[in-house]
């Protein structure tokens, strides 16, 4: 009889775990980036976060890049239709959501990049209505941002000035407001696809590439560039977008608890990219030969004038809701300041 009823007893408690298992949720998260990318790391504290907040009812799968496929815009394609609905998108989301380009303005944030993490992920700014309407046009809705560090130039000549830059071929992601921003430095922007950017480089079909620290390193394009130029013009940003439908249809609790763990991690995520760019860069100094060069204060207020104006490109290229954003993002900068 004892017997019988451990037998019971056992039974029902693996029953109880398959049960529990069979109504876990998965929540498909997509990155742009490789594995050991500060997309990667911010992708796994998160996982590791929602997972114990869920007490194991959620359960987080990592998607880095080349698990969904290599084009972006396949990415973003399964963010809006569903199948993957956590993501991160950059500078390339610009083409799905043109308000997002607001991210690769220069001379907006402050030097600080831990000022810059918090402001973004201000809910003066998040959750200010020009930010959330432009996503959720698209049937997205931004959820935090991930400053991933500045970023920094290379190119195969000295860079201090605009005169400098003149006629540079500098690659830059697809995004019409970076090509605007370059060309108002005097440069030649071009876009190449990330996977042939080095050969392009070390061919010389490219003079100059613009790149966080880390992916500079990763990728190996310190190798084929002699100067390494840090201008401090503006942080590569990943935003971390949800499906508007699957969001919509978490619980109350559920939505709450992806709060909860973006606020936690702006700290976290500004110490994940931190560490691994400071790193990358020991890394490139030990073995490269590539000249850094830091801008001056004189020198990037240069660079600045010229930026200025690209603003109201922006504005002119996106409407009233980039506008919107643009304000509640300068008002928050310029609270940055007072306090």
């Amino acid at each position: 009889m004892k017997l019988r009823n451990l037998v019971f007893s056992i039974t029902a408690i693996s029953l109880a775990g398959v049960a529990s298992s069979a109504n876990a949720d998965t929540w498909r998260f997509g990155l742009e980036e490789i594995e050991g990318s500060v997309q990667h790391g911010y992708a796994e504290e998160f996982k590791k976060r929602i997972e114990e907040k869920s007490d194991g009812d959620v359960t987080v799968e990592i998607l880095p890049y080349g698990k969904w496929g290599s084009d972006y815009s396949t990415l973003y394609d399964a963010i809006q239709s569903g199948s993957i609905p956590l993501s991160f998108g950059s500078g390339f989301l610009g083409g799905t959501v043109p308000e997002s380009q607001l991210m690769s303005l220069n001379f907006i944030m402050p030097a600080d990049e831990l000022e810059t993490a918090k402001i973004l992920n201000s809910d003066a700014f998040m959750k200010s209505d020009g930010w959330q309407q432009a996503y959720r046009n698209r049937g997205l809705v931004p959820l935090a941002a991930v400053p991933e560090g500045y970023q920094v130039w290379t190119a195969n000549r000295e860079i201090h000035t605009p005169d400098d830059m003149e006629n540079l071929q500098i690659r830059v992601m697809d995004n019409s407001l970076l090509r605007k921003t370059y060309q108002a430095y005097g440069a030649s922007p071009i876009t190449i696809s990330y996977g042939e950017l080095y050969s392009a480089l070390q061919q010389g079909q490219a003079d100059g590439n613009i790149q966080p620290v880390f992916a500079h390193e990763e990728m190996g394009f310190y190798e084929v560039q002699d100067y390494m130029i840090f201008a401090k013009q503006a942080q590569f940003v990943g935003n971390v977008i949800a499906n508007q439908d699957w969001y919509e249809d978490l619980s109350d609790e559920q939505r709450q608890m992806i709060d909860e763990t973006t606020d936690e991690m702006v700290q976290v995520g500004h110490d994940i990219q931190s560490e691994l760019n400071e790193t990358r860069l020991d890394t490139i100094k030990e073995k490269g030969n590539i000249e850094i060069i830091e801008l001056s204060e004189e020198e990037r207020d240069q660079f600045r004038k010229l930026a200025e104006p690209v603003r109201q490109t922006f504005i002119d290229d996106v409407g009233d809701l980039g506008e919107q954003a643009l304000n509640a993002l300068l008002e928050q900068v310029e609270s940055s300041k007072s306090q």
